[in-house]
């Protein structure tokens, strides 16, 4: 299947990683899974919370990140609602399976004293809105096993809208398959138009300069920081 089955992560910067720790082990029960020097980032500290033994929320601590000015509307929506800037992250929505355990984490929530509004029914889903540390925006949302009917959920008035023809609309809703080729595909020359990741133009040369099998030799790091005993 060539397509991503799920968030292996979610990684958000933070001032105060410990905070950050605390309130989701304390509120929404998290396990600390990883805590550690960030592989190949000098002084960023990485922390992993476990979802489920595949999916983690992430955060990213490094001396940079106090610097940064917080205002809402540019760098956090601040609710639900709210606009941010194009491309930063609106909302976090965690998932459970049932409605009983959407309700059993409200109250958690509340008896940790922090103020937890719902649950809204959205017809596909039904939610809880709180918030985090760091002008987070939170929700927990449930679709009780089912999945989302895009002959419902689609609505052709939005379409319009966004400019989506019936064309584009058919092969958003079943993209094409693809079959990899037998030899790797070679790195595509250098698109200012197409997305690319912000690094130093010297340090972005480098990286992309270099063969696949380069970059695993050359930046991968597998030795965790503590040793277990067999």
């Amino acid at each position: 299947m060539t397509r991503p089955n799920g968030i292996h992560h979610l990684s958000i910067c933070t001032a105060d990683i410990k905070t950050q720790i605390a309130y989701f082990t304390d509120v929404l029960g998290m396990e600390l899974v990883a805590l550690y020097w960030m592989h190949g980032v000098a002084g960023a500290w990485h922390g992993f919370l476990r979802l489920d033994d595949r999916c983690s929320l992430a955060f990213v601590q490094t001396p940079e990140v106090a610097q940064v000015p917080v205002e809402i509307g540019v760098t956090h929506a601040g609710n639900p609602g709210a606009p941010v800037a194009p491309g930063a992250m609106q909302h976090i929505a965690f998932n459970v399976d049932t409605i009983d355990e959407l309700l059993a984490l409200r109250d958690r929530i509340r008896s940790r004293g922090v103020d937890v509004f719902g649950y809204i029914d959205h017809g596909f889903c039904k939610s809880i809105y709180f918030a985090g540390p760091e002008n987070l925006t939170l929700e927990i949302s449930t679709s009780e096993g089912g999945a989302i009917d895009a002959g419902a959920w689609i609505d052709p008035e939005v379409v319009a809208l966004a400019g989506i023809s019936s064309q584009e609309l058919a092969g958003f809703k079943a993209p094409a398959l693809y079959a990899r080729p037998a030899q790797a595909v070679p790195r595509p020359p250098f698109d200012p138009d197409r997305p690319h990741l912000d690094f130093p133009p010297a340090v972005y040369q480098a990286i992309f300069g270099m063969s696949d099998e380069a970059v695993t030799e050359r930046m991968s790091e597998t030795t965790p920081p503590v040793t277990i005993d067999a």
